[in-house]
Order: structure tokens, then sequence, then C-alpha cells
């Protein structure tokens, strides 16, 4: 099973090529939200929920300075994040990395785009109205991915799947009525 693009066909998980796939390119454009995967203060694992954006080179999260977020990953840059799909069947696009950060004054650009995109304009507009006030600081959290992996299970799946899965799926799919 393969890609009708034959440039990323058979890419291996993990080979950021897989950013081309139309998959990953629907959900880096979709007005979904991300779960980043960090490490806590005190080693322990964190997961939450994230809007963001993706600007065709690096995914990007926006915080609020002096949350434990950015205390987090300022001491541990390496993240894991997914974005995916609940409809059946799922599609789920993971990225791992390391973060940079960088510190500005105000409300961050891509902060204002990805709360226009989740809230609507006029709601998001306002939003940002109100939080923009003096002494606001944020962080720009970009990733870079360095592993990328797509799954559709449909044409991508989890290189593990077993035969009888697969061969379930395969037989659900031409069962579909057109």
């Amino acid at each position: 099973m393969g890609f009708s693009d034959n440039t990323t066909a058979d890419l291996p998980q993990g080979d950021v090529r897989l950013l081309k796939t139309p998959t990953a390119q629907h959900l880096l454009s979709a007005a979904l939200v991300a779960r980043l995967a960090y490490t806590g203060k005190d080693g322990t694992p964190r997961l939450i929920p994230v809007n963001f954006l993706w600007t065709g080179d690096e995914l990007v999260i926006a915080a609020f300075a002096g949350s434990y977020k950015i205390r987090d990953l300022r001491a541990r840059p390496d993240v894991a994040i997914c974005i995916d799909t609940t409809d059946a069947p799922p599609q789920v696009l993971m990225l791992r990395g390391q973060v940079t950060l960088a510190e500005v004054e105000g409300v961050l650009p891509e902060y204002a785009t990805m709360q226009r995109a989740m809230m609507g304009e006029e709601a998001g507009t306002a939003y940002i109205e109100a939080i923009d006030q003096p002494g606001l600081r944020m962080v720009r959290i970009l990733l870079r991915p360095t592993w990328v992996g797509v799954l559709d299970f449909h044409q991508r799946f989890s290189e593990r799947t077993p035969a009888p899965v697969l061969a379930a799926l395969a037989a659900a799919e031409t069962a579909k009525p057109m």
C-alpha cells in the first residue's frame, strides 16, 4: 500500500520528508489542537493540548512567559507533538525534536493568528485586544522536526501493525459503498 505521491511512498517513519505527504499537509493546515509532550521539572512526563501554526518549516506554539511549561522546556527542550483526527480512520502526525524559545514583549503575531483560527475572527480579535496590555510577555516555542511519523490507517500504518489487523482494514475498505 503506497501513497499516490511516489516521492513519499516508501519513506520510513522518522523521515522528515514525510512532512510533504498529503496527510501531514492536511493536519498541519487544519484548525486542530496538537498535543505537546515534554518532561517536567520533577522528571515526569507532561502532555498538554496546544494551538499551533505551521510556517512551512517550523511548528510554532505560543506560551505566556513565566509559565511552568516554559521553565520546563528551557531545562529539557526535547519534545514530542501529536496532531490527529478522531474520525475513522484517524489521521496522525507525530513530530519529535528540540524546541527553541524566544521571549518577546506583547502578543506574538502567530498567537493572534492561532486564536482567530480557533475562535473565529471576531471573537479571536476581541480576545487578543483584551490581553494585549503593557507588560505582557510571550514566548515563541519553535520546533523544526527531526523525526516525523505519519499514520492514516488507509495507506500508511504503524510499522508493527499485525497482519490480521491490516487484512481486516483492507476488507472494510473494499466493503465501503462507492
